[in-house]
């Protein structure tokens, strides 16, 4: 249920995404979703890798500062309102979200996935439990 996340602590200027996505490719590491947040001075790169611990070290090996954290991987109905039930969910067990971003669109039977970031995800899925929620799973990755 809880997935590995690796952050990249990237100056914000030009050709610095290229700098991990390179070391990942040229290892043969895939890339499973991404998100880059900044603000004025830096970036953060987030990746979700099939091999977090390879991954973790190639980057590591390139030159970049890796932070690694758990997020949660969950389906939601890839129709209008699918992420409204799951964010009721959440705010009825009164989780405040870190952070979300989508990264499977395409998954069987309707759905889509999104990866979210909690201060205490055990209590998310807890909730995500009793809603009868699934939360997706590394070796489903």
């Amino acid at each position: 249920m809880k997935l590995k996340q690796l952050s990249v602590f990237l100056e914000n200027r030009p050709g610095q995404v290229k700098v991990p996505c390179k070391a990942l490719a040229d290892a043969g590491v895939n890339i499973l979703a991404m998100s880059l947040a900044d603000t004025e001075q830096f970036g953060i790169l987030r990746f979700i890798v099939k091999d977090p611990a390879k991954a973790r070290d190639v980057l590591a090996k390139a030159g970049c500062v890796v932070k690694e954290t758990e997020v949660l991987a969950v389906e939601v109905d890839d129709r209008p309102g699918g992420l409204l039930r799951l964010l009721e969910v959440f705010e009825k067990a009164n989780m405040t979200i870190e952070y979300m971003y989508a990264f499977n669109a395409n998954r069987p039977g309707g759905k889509a996935a999104l990866a979210f970031r909690f201060d205490d995800p055990e209590i998310a899925v807890k909730a995500l439990q009793g809603a009868g929620i699934n939360a997706i799973a590394p070796i489903e990755l």
